[in-house]
């Protein structure tokens, strides 16, 4: 790996930027893993980023599971190792099954037990593949999640999509991540 962002240092950072930091370690993260220390580079974004991911991963609206799915099949989109490093233990601690993670990291069509995951996942490839999302799959969305929820999801791809491609014009990994998910 080799960051195209010079390393970060706390002592030369401006009033600003450690206003950023400060509110990022003291809020529900509590850590600079992810894309944080790049877009630092850009304090009032990382501002606004930082608040609008706090919400998209805590407030959505959907259970944790299903959260981590649609982060999971953006991390997979993208190929993007540290999100995906990141996220897959968390999809696991919230019980997504192992068998679908993996199935979407190598790109394979995963076998869903639960009618909600796969509602999840054919939202999320919807949109990613086509740009759209059909009239069946949005009605089933709003009638098992509801208006805000659906707008919620949306928000949390677009949101993850932003880190993901942060964190992959960057070139960072997650703090210890000494292996990468998808091949470079």
């Amino acid at each position: 790996m080799n960051p195209r962002l010079p390393e970060f240092q706390t002592a030369t950072a401006t009033d600003e930027q450690k206003t950023i930091l400060n509110e990022i370690l003291s809020g529900p993260r509590g850590n600079l893993n992810g894309p944080f220390l790049g877009w630092i580079f850009s304090p009032q974004l990382a501002q606004h980023a930082q608040r609008l991911g706090a919400f998209c991963r805590y407030q959505t609206g959907l259970p944790l599971r299903l959260s981590e799915l649609a982060i999971l099949v953006t991390a997979a989109r993208w190929r993007a190792q540290a999100e995906w490093h990141i996220h897959y233990p968390i999809a696991m601690q919230a019980g997504l099954p192992a068998d679908i993670a993996e199935a979407i990291r190598v790109g394979a069509e995963p076998t869903f037990a639960e009618q909600d995951e796969a509602l999840i996942y054919a939202f999320a490839t919807e949109l990613y593949e086509t740009k759209r999302v059909s009239d069946a799959t949005y009605q089933q969305a709003v009638g098992r999640f509801g208006h805000t929820v659906v707008v919620n999801l949306v928000g949390l791809l677009g949101y993850y999509a932003l880190v993901a491609m942060t964190l992959n014009v960057f070139d960072m990994r997650a703090d210890g991540q000494n292996s990468l998910p998808f091949a470079e």
